[in-house]
């Protein structure tokens, strides 16, 4: 058996194959395969089909699932692609679809009582599938980060009583206002930091509902985002009899109204804030009561991850899955140009396009790969990673047999950068490959500008990554080839706040198609490495997700 040698201690340059193979592997088996790349040509192509108003925003339940996946078989058969899914492109995914219709107001009592206003000072959802939810003066309680992290021997519940309460917790990490970058992870958010868990945490603790406190910079988006989940559907996988392990009511509140609330309890928000970041915080009543109510429709339904493949002519059992969320919003709230359909150009027709484009690349070699390709498109991204979680639950390829996973969301809509971010950088040696690529294209991995934001927990890679599966995840570079890096940081900025989430995110002649192509052939190149390799990627020491991993490593 021959010792494995890990990539990350390999100079930039060295083949990973060289490396890591146990014989037999061939990166660049033919001068076909060394011709086949991604084209700018097919990229367009397929973006601008699954961007367009005819899709309608590629909502799940709706007739814009149905023409999405129709669109995508359609295509997959075209390329010569095979159903992954058995003999079907599909796998059924059941939902719960539950539309929340808040009252307009939130009603709070103390010392002194005030209104809150639905909309502009909170933002409130049911994720029980109950018709009718009530919140009657029930009682406010400040769980700090709302965090039970044993490796941190970190509690924000220790000695608390949130049952049939309603919490208040602050977004991110401890870590992330601190000025010492080895608490928490610094500025950098964990898992703990993210929403998703704090509302998780809040159930198990007992409560009735769960007040996130929103900040921009902690957070990594505004608070406008936050306000399309009003009055909308929101989709959960279905989990018949585990509705209780869900708060009543979930939502978010704004900085002034925290400040409003804590003013109310004769406390100072900021101070609190400061206190509930520091080792020792415990938690208090904040002798305020709120009254609010929803009703909430529920509808019960399926939708479809979408999955297709080129079967491996050696080993055909080993797997390298490439992902990317085919969903968006739907129809929804008219911006200022009257348009309500959210196309979602870069999030994520981009991604889906991709994995057509790179499938398409993956065809034109000539020669199938010794491993089999995956393309897997996932549904309800956008109501929480739900297609992906779905599938790592229920995996068509075995995690076991599945050597990496290679994920696209949102990729450059404006130009060809030198640099491509990597978000969660340290994470697994997959990364050492990207920078090889990187390399040989005269380009240059970037770290994450925005560490705070927790993205490499915010995409769909993180459910491969939560069941050991090493997962890339690259993001948006901003070193512009054309303007430059300070240039290409404005016009990721304005992504940001004029796109991201709104009906203006489609393609159009802003929508540049270089850059995305550019990430693409890197992404296809790792792939193509891996397909036609014996090499096993692994995370690196300090990863959550290594000893995961190493319960079922295949022998090298």
């Amino acid at each position: 058996m021959r010792k494995r040698i890990p990539f990350w201690i390999l100079p930039l340059g060295v083949g990973l194959l060289t490396a890591c193979q146990s014989g037999g592997g061939k990166p660049d088996a033919t001068s076909e395969t060394n011709a086949a790349t991604v084209t700018e040509e097919s990229y367009r192509t397929y973006v601008t089909a699954l961007a367009s108003d005819d899709l309608e925003g590629r909502k799940p339940f709706t007739t814009g699932e149905k023409k999405t996946l129709h669109y995508l078989e359609e295509q997959a058969k075209a390329l010569g692609l095979e159903p992954g899914n058995g003999n079907s492109f599909l796998q059924e995914v059941p939902m719960v679809e539950i539309t929340s219709n808040p009252a307009p107001s939130m009603t709070v009592k103390g010392k002194q009582s005030f209104e809150l206003k639905g909309l502009e000072d909170y933002v409130i959802w049911a994720r029980r599938p109950e018709e009718n939810v009530t919140i009657k003066d029930s009682e406010l309680v400040f769980a700090g980060f709302g965090i039970v992290a044993p490796e941190y021997k970190w509690n924000d519940y220790a000695g608390l009583d949130v049952k049939d309460k309603v919490v208040v917790v602050i977004v991110s990490d401890p870590g992330f206002y601190s000025s010492d970058t080895t608490f928490f992870k610094g500025k950098t958010m964990t898992y703990y930091g993210r929403w998703t868990y704090k509302l998780e945490e809040a159930a198990r603790q007992g409560a009735k509902g769960c007040l996130i406190v929103h900040a921009t910079e902690p957070a990594g988006y505004g608070f406008q985002v936050v306000q399309n989940n009003w009055k909308t559907s929101k989709f959960y996988l279905a989990s018949a009899g585990k509705e209780a392990y869900h708060c009543a009511m979930e939502g978010w509140i704004t900085t002034p109204v925290a400040q409003k609330l804590f003013a109310a309890a004769g406390k100072n928000y900021e101070t609190e804030l400061q206190r509930a970041a520091k080792p020792g915080f415990k938690g208090s009543s904040l002798g305020l009561t709120v009254s609010t109510a929803l009703q909430a429709k529920v509808k019960r339904d399926k939708s479809y991850n979408f999955i297709a493949k080129i079967t491996g002519s050696k080993r055909p059992d080993e797997a390298i899955v490439y992902s990317a969320h085919w969903d968006h919003l739907g129809i929804g709230k008219k911006d200022e140009q009257n348009d309500s359909i959210y196309n979602g150009a870069a999030d994520n027709a981009s991604g889906t396009a991709g994995l057509l484009a790179v499938a398409k690349a993956f065809k034109s070699q000539g020669q199938a790969p010794d491993r089999t390709v995956v393309f897997l498109s996932v549904t309800a991204e956008e109501q929480g990673l739900l297609g992906s979680a779905y599938y790592a639950e229920n995996p068509v390829f075995k995690k076991e047999k599945t050597v990496a996973n290679l994920n696209m969301d949102m990729l450059n809509p404006y130009g060809a950068t030198k640099d491509i971010v990597l978000i969660g950088m340290g994470q697994s040696e997959l990364e050492e490959l990207l920078a090889e690529e990187a390399q040989k294209a005269g380009r240059y991995i970037a770290r994450d500008p925005n560490p705070e934001a927790g993205l490499y927990y915010r995409s769909d890679h993180f459910n491969f990554a939560k069941t050991g599966i090493p997962a890339l995840f690259t993001g948006m570079g901003t070193d512009h080839i054309k303007l430059g890096k300070a240039e290409g940081e404005k016009l990721l900025e304005s992504f940001t706040a004029n796109r991201y989430h709104k009906p203006s995110d489609e393609v159009n002649e802003a929508f540049k198609t270089d850059g995305a192509t550019a990430d693409l052939q890197l992404l296809y190149q790792m792939g193509k490495r891996l397909a036609f390799s014996n090499a096993w990627p692994q995370w690196k020491t300090g990863s959550e997700f290594k000893a995961i991993r190493d319960q079922y490593l295949p022998k090298q």
